[in-house]
């Protein structure tokens, strides 16, 4: 069994004798014993380690659109796991039972890929907490999992430094990048970070790596739901990104620091829909509602509907082996390998051996 301390990548030594961690945007300068905001990356001696290397705070075999990823392998099933930590301190946080767990079960990187080819996962997603910030763990298991035919998923909030960036989204296959609000105030008030690493991190993995791209906002009524926040939202995405990158607008629930804020309705979500497909973009989704209409794809040449979905499940399937509609013949956007599995709607927790 690796060790669970494993030599971080991305610090350097201090002046004043403080080591500073370079992974993300926060610097953390960290004295001997102390931890990083992210709470497992820490100084031992000479050096900073990451403290969650081959530890888990659970296994799932999920549906690949809970990620949610629609265009990436539609229909396949995908191993999920997480830590502990992250990077960001956002008072709506969604996870927050998982991002501040303490990490208890262990598999090491040839373990996970293992796993997946074992239970039939097409790939394997670093997901609940945010997986930059055990970058070494994930890149070790992108590798493993690769040697294996299996493919990577990141699911994060691009809070990364450019250096650990280029290193981290080589090594994945997808991604869902959380975009969570398009101003500054929003950031800094309700995550404690900055917008423009965020958008730095979106443009470079949309612009210089061939990793499937696709963004999710979660709405929060009176924060980040303006129509006018929207539309610049969406014309960002649609100048920075392209016009078929997928945007996810997804419900609210209150929790965390925000049990008392009011809930995001469906009409909502759907509105936002509409203000982003009016900007131009091409596929756009509202989750933790449910609404087929708005959770199923549609080929841009024609207009049919190529994929069905009903919340996270397959209904319908109109597009040939190699991702064309079978009504038009225009090519549909994302990574499609053939039609989809037999998989279900209901998640799977899984126990993985060492």
């Amino acid at each position: 069994m690796t060790e669970p301390r494993h030599p971080a990548r991305y610090w350097s030594a201090q002046p004043d004798g403080r080591l500073r961690c370079e992974l993300c945007p926060r610097f953390c300068a960290l004295r001997d014993g102390q931890r990083g905001m992210c709470f497992v990356r820490m100084r031992e001696g000479d050096q900073i380690v990451l403290d969650t290397y081959g530890r888990s705070s659970g296994f799932c075999i999920d549906p690949i659109e809970k990620k949610p990823l629609n265009h990436f392998l539609p229909g396949t099933s995908v191993l999920s796991f997480g830590t502990a930590g992250c990077n960001l301190a956002c008072k709506f946080c969604q996870n927050y039972d998982i991002s501040t767990a303490r990490s208890v079960d262990r598999a090491s990187p040839e373990a996970l890929a293992a796993a997946a080819q074992r239970h039939g996962c097409a790939s394997v997603a670093y997901t609940y907490n945010d997986p930059v910030i055990f970058l070494e763990y994930a890149v070790d298991t992108a590798a493993a999992c690769r040697a294996v035919g299996v493919r990577s998923v990141a699911v994060t909030a691009g809070y990364i430094e450019p250096k650990p960036r280029e290193e981290f989204f080589a090594a994945m296959d997808a991604a869902n990048i959380d975009l969570k609000g398009f101003t500054p105030e929003f950031y800094r008030k309700l995550t404690g970070a900055e917008i423009g690493p965020v958008l730095d991190t979106i443009a470079y993995v949309a612009q210089e790596t061939t990793c499937w791209l696709e963004l999710t906002t979660l709405l929060i009524p009176g924060e980040n739901d303006s129509p006018a926040e929207i539309e610049a939202l969406s014309g960002w995405v649609l100048e920075q990104c392209g016009a078929d990158t997928p945007l996810h607008f997804t419900a609210f629930t209150p929790q965390h620091r925000m049990p008392h804020h009011a809930a995001t309705t469906l009409e909502s979500v759907l509105g936002a829909r509409e203000i982003a497909k009016a900007v131009g973009l091409h596929h756009v989704y509202v989750g933790n509602v449910h609404h087929e209409a708005a959770q199923s794809s549609y080929c841009t040449g024609c207009g049919q509907r190529v994929i069905g979905r009903d919340w996270h499940a397959i209904t319908a399937w109109h597009l040939d082996d190699s991702g064309h509609c079978r009504n038009c013949g225009t090519r549909f956007a994302g990574v499609i390998e053939g039609p989809p599995g037999t998989w279900g709607a209901k998640r799977q927790p899984i126990r993985i051996g060492a």
